[in-house]
């Protein structure tokens, strides 16, 4: 019996400031609940730019406490008007120091239900997220929401496995993986890694990239961002990989138990031969 969630995506380009990034984003809402979405994920640090391409402690003022922070509250607000989903990839202060690459996660209602912080850290030319942040310490918390069971990985996470099947034992339906990634460094790994991902762990993906070069940095962010399903087929088209988009696809979630029961990898696991892999 089929049971569809209508969820989308959206990449745009650095803006040049913040308060009209944030509008942007409004905006986008507003269009994805005009098309039907249930559920929104936005990109990397959606309302700045991938201000990891330099080392300065300015950039620390974009950092806001979760849920107290007046950007949720905004988010919030619209979700409830809407009747959307919201997921809010954001730049996290638990206190002065103590910073976080953190995607909010808000239901239909406008309630708060919970935070995701990115667990695996890159610190590379053009991606000095050390500097920035710590490594996330919540686990894989999967979200239940008006649009179904929600999980989050973030951008550099998607390069490690052992989350995305954390993900899927905890019973996560889709998965968003908010990025940041530039053209030429993970171009052959992007429509690669997360689809063999939701194949892996029988269910959905939902794959978000940022746009263009900015200010900061050569990074050029190459969008594409996308849904897969469970066998590893993209939803729809793939979106460009030079404009901002909307993408918004139609995903029958009772696919989940059609391919986990024809293939039963949660079944055939073997966690007790599995120590070496936490071994430091």
């Amino acid at each position: 019996m089929s049971r569809v969630i209508r969820a989308a995506v959206f990449q745009t380009a650095w803006t040049g400031d913040k308060e009209s990034m944030i509008a942007v984003h409004e905006q986008a809402v507003r269009d994805a609940a005009a098309q039907g979405a249930q559920v929104l994920c936005f990109q990397e640090l959606f309302y700045g730019p991938y201000f990891c391409q330099v080392q300065d402690p300015a950039f620390y003022a974009y950092a806001e406490h979760i849920p107290e922070g007046p950007i949720v509250r905004r988010f919030q607000a619209l979700a409830a008007e809407l009747g959307i989903v919201l997921v809010l990839p954001m730049y996290e202060e638990e206190q002065p120091g103590v910073l976080y690459n953190t995607a909010a996660v808000i239901d239909a209602d406008g309630s708060y239900l919970g935070k995701y912080r990115k667990t695996h850290i890159p610190q590379v030319r053009g991606f000095w997220e050390k500097f920035y942040f710590r490594p996330g310490n919540s686990g894989w918390p999967v979200f239940e929401t008006a649009a179904g069971r929600i999980g989050v990985y973030i951008c550099y996470d998607r390069h490690f496995p052992e989350g995305w099947r954390a993900l899927g034992l905890a019973g996560a339906e889709i998965v968003f993986n908010p990025s940041a990634t530039s053209r030429g460094l993970s171009g052959y790994l992007w429509q690669l890694e997360q689809p063999a991902a939701a194949a892996a762990n029988a269910y959905f993906v939902g794959a978000i990239n940022r746009v263009g070069v900015e200010e900061y940095g050569d990074d050029d962010f190459y969008g594409t961002s996308y849904f897969v399903d469970p066998e590893a087929q993209f939803a729809g088209e793939v979106a460009s990989d030079k404009e901002s988009e909307l993408v918004v696809r139609d995903l029958d979630l009772a696919k989940l138990r059609e391919v986990r029961d024809r293939w039963q990898f949660y079944r055939d696991r073997a966690p007790g031969t599995y120590g070496p892999l936490t071994a430091p």
